[in-house]
């Protein structure tokens, strides 16, 4: 047998393995059937003192005591002890020099209670179902290092037993999610992940190749030019849950691949969008932390609404002293930027001059969940104007913890405003903007055909899971966040 790509730390399990076959026991087993998970045993012990079962699970700790030992048996929904002894197993007891901590084994027995008060299965028979080659992390001091946790997620989930916790709580918040939207009367859908056009969102795409036809396509940025494609094709509440893709940084906040919620409904604008993402919320709060109120990394949040609401016209002109109202172009934010020495080099896209504003006076001040509404138009190439203020976009993000988690606005209905929409981000394309909208006819034609107003919204799902679990980084609620390659790991 060859090593892997790096030396065993313990060579005598190789040693054991050859052994085990010299023996004829295969040490990667087919199937091992159990009757019960270590979890289900220890919730209803009482009940089943003197029955017969069979578990089978990771060997977590193992005693011996002469012609006798004790081992801890996890299998992922509970631990529990295992007695054996030399006179019940028979010839199966040399096991006990060939297995090591980390092995997966099965074993079958009646459940008992030492005089200690302790749950134990008295083991009649032990198979070893997977011989693990390399050792788990120490039992004392876990997986510490961050890095390797996220590189091999598998090792964390199981010397980290708050790890597991967390993603089971992601996995009932996407649940919670698809019921609520079910219940509201929502439809799922499924829409492209390569598409001809990267759409939808400002973002730089990943570009693939269609090998079949020889043409470049983009995996998705966002869902949303499809999902509205429906409401023109007569679906009036859909939505989708999925992974999306924009190539851009990677920090605390940022993933490559992320999971997005998008919601759309006809006839509805953005306080409709706004009241869903309050009971989605707090829904979601009720289920998987058992109230309203919250704590976050220290500090209380209450999901109750209504949502605190602040205008970012009105917070810029208090703060600094700008009537978005009359910033007409890009050129008048370049210009008031400047003024108030905020970034506006020529290398600085038009988006990211805009941004800066929020950053300095806007976004520091978000704690609780609130929700931002009437952002500028120029950042909003897909949102409806207000007819009295047409440099202002109907459109709200709701921030928790200083956080953007979601987007959503009164959705545009006009070809021919979002025509001219795609055009100024095509300016801004060839100017450098390499995140600019990217203009899709298909979708124009789509909206020539009429879409119903309509009411949108995106929610960042691991945003939203990271706040309920109480996770600093994104990192620690995506299962595999992508890393930068090391030699000999992935």
């Amino acid at each position: 047998m060859t090593k892997g790509p790096v030396d065993w730390e313990e060579p005598t399990r190789l040693e054991k393995l050859a052994t085990l076959r010299e023996m004829g026991i295969e040490p990667f087993a087919d199937a091992f059937p159990t009757t019960l998970t270590v979890g289900e045993a220890k919730r209803t012990f009482d009940a089943r003192l003197g029955e017969a079962h069979a578990l089978a699970g990771r060997l977590r700790a193992l005693r011996l005591h002469g012609k006798a030992a004790f081992l801890d048996l996890d299998d992922g929904s509970g631990k529990i002890q295992v007695h054996l002894r030399q006179d019940l197993l028979g010839e199966a007891w040399a096991l006990m020099g060939l297995v090591d901590i980390g092995d997966i084994v099965g074993v079958r027995g009646a459940f008992f209670r030492t005089r200690r008060g302790e749950d134990t299965l008295e083991a009649e028979e032990i198979r070893i179902l997977t011989k693990a080659l390399r050792p788990l992390p120490s039992k004392w001091h876990g997986l510490q290092d961050v890095d390797l946790r996220y590189r091999q997620r598998y090792l964390d989930l199981i010397a980290n037993s708050g790890v597991r916790q967390v993603f089971e709580t992601r996995s009932l918040i996407m649940r919670e999610i698809r019921h609520f939207l079910d219940e509201q009367g929502f439809l799922e859908m499924d829409t492209p992940v390569i598409s001809p056009v990267a759409s939808g969102a400002a973002a730089r795409p990943f570009v693939t190749h269609v090998n079949a036809l020889d043409v470049d396509g983009y995996l998705r940025i966002a869902t949303e030019l499809h999902l509205k494609r429906l409401l023109v094709g007569g679906f009036p509440k859909v939505y989708e849950l999925g992974r999306v893709f924009r190539n851009e940084g990677v920090d605390r906040q940022h993933n490559p691949e992320f999971t997005m919620l998008e919601v759309y409904e006809a006839y509805v604008d953005e306080e409709a969008m706004m009241r869903l993402v309050e009971d989605l919320c707090l829904r979601i709060a009720l289920e998987v932390r058992g109230g309203p109120r919250i704590t976050y990394q220290g500090v209380e949040l209450d999901f109750s609404p209504p949502w605190q609401r602040i205008s970012v016209g009105e917070v810029l002109r208090a703060k600094a002293d700008l009537a978005i109202e009359k910033m007409e172009d890009a050129a008048a934010w370049r210009q008031a930027a400047q003024e108030r020495g905020l970034p506006s080099d020529p290398h600085v896209s038009d988006a990211k001059v805009v941004e800066g504003f929020f950053e300095r006076y806007i976004e520091a001040d978000l704690i609780g969940p609130t929700f931002l509404t009437d952002y500028p138009v120029l950042l909003s190439p897909l949102a409806r104007r207000y007819p009295d203020r047409p440099t202002v976009a109907r459109r709200f993000e709701p921030f928790v913890f200083r956080s953007e988690i979601g987007n959503g606005f009164a959705e545009l209905t006009d070809p021919l405003d979002q025509r001219s929409r795609f055009e100024e981000q095509a300016r801004q394309r060839r100017a450098g903007d390499e995140e600019a909208h990217a203009t899709d006819e298909d979708f124009l034609r789509a909206l020539e055909h009429g879409m119903p107003p309509a009411g949108g919204l995106g929610i960042g799902v691991d945003r939203l899971v990271a706040i309920f679990t109480d996770q600093p980084s994104l990192r620690d609620v995506i299962l595999f966040p992508f890393t930068r390659p090391k030699e000999g790991m992935p």
